[in-house]
């Protein structure tokens, strides 16, 4: 039993001895270093949150939401370390919550802060629902996305009718070129004809502009809005003068040159 315990004693020895088993220890403090002073160091512990862009959206109400995302659990430890923010986690989470939001753009600043561009969605027209004693409508971006319930401050913007179904704010409630294409209309509108609107229907085959007059325009979505606008102006311009367009019912342009109208 002697000798072996000798060897044994010899071998313990040598690995104290051993380059290798030293530059091994050397590493694995290093490491636990480093990972302490990324982890826990006050020095890159975040300190900060600029936030620059937001108008509507509270620069307090965006901090909060920031700070609770910051904080990482380490065993049994805090840390708001900059390095381990999840900044692309932190960025979807903020446009979920906050559907004003177009853009959010979170960079690190180091060694102890963290900045958020905001990017806030503009309105270009009110969608309401057609459903049946819904009244609320809601401010609709260029993207065809519902992202606030709309004040009586915007009456300015075109009013654009359509199945809202289950949507939520930041969702999106008709595509961006057929909110293009009713855009392009309104403008054109307005431009030769002098035409106040009241409201778009937008269906997959038809548009139906009514007008504060009380008669409607059919419009085909898939059609060219230039040449449709030319055979509107011929037909009021030639065939209906203002005087009459009171008995007016409808003007279809949905059939290329041919244009139909009725009167009540």
């Amino acid at each position: 039993m002697k000798p072996y315990r000798i060897k044994r004693k010899k071998s313990i020895l040598k690995i104290f001895k051993s380059r290798v088993f030293w530059l091994g220890v050397l590493v694995l403090l290093a490491f636990c270093g480093i990972f302490y002073l990324i982890s826990f160091s006050s020095f890159f512990q975040i300190k900060e949150i600029k936030i620059m862009g937001n108008q509507k959206i509270s620069s307090e109400t965006l901090e909060n939401s920031i700070k609770k995302e910051i904080v990482r659990k380490i065993v049994f430890y805090n840390s708001k370390s900059i390095f381990l923010a999840q900044l692309n986690k932190i960025r979807k989470n903020l446009l979920k919550e906050y559907p004003q939001a177009a853009r959010a753009d979170l960079k690190r600043i180091f060694p102890d802060k963290i900045s958020l561009k905001i990017q806030e969605r503009k309105p270009i027209a009110i969608f309401c629902p057609a459903e049946s004693g819904t009244e609320k409508c809601f401010l609709l971006d260029r993207e065809g996305i519902i992202f606030e319930p709309a004040e009586n401050n915007f009456s300015g913007l075109p009013k654009i009718v359509g199945n809202i179904g289950s949507l939520n704010l930041g969702e999106k409630a008709l595509e961006s070129n057929y909110l293009e294409y009713i855009l392009e209309i309104k403008g054109k509108l307005a431009e030769n004809q002098k035409i106040e609107i009241k409201e778009f229907i937008p269906s997959e085959k038809k548009l139906t502009v009514i007008t504060f007059d009380g008669w409607q325009i059919f419009f085909d979505p898939r059609g060219n809005v230039p040449d449709q606008i030319l055979n509107l102006n011929l037909i009021l311009n030639e065939k209906i003068p203002p005087e009459e367009r009171g008995n007016l019912e409808y003007i279809d342009l949905r059939f290329g040159n041919k244009v139909y109208r009725k009167f009540r």
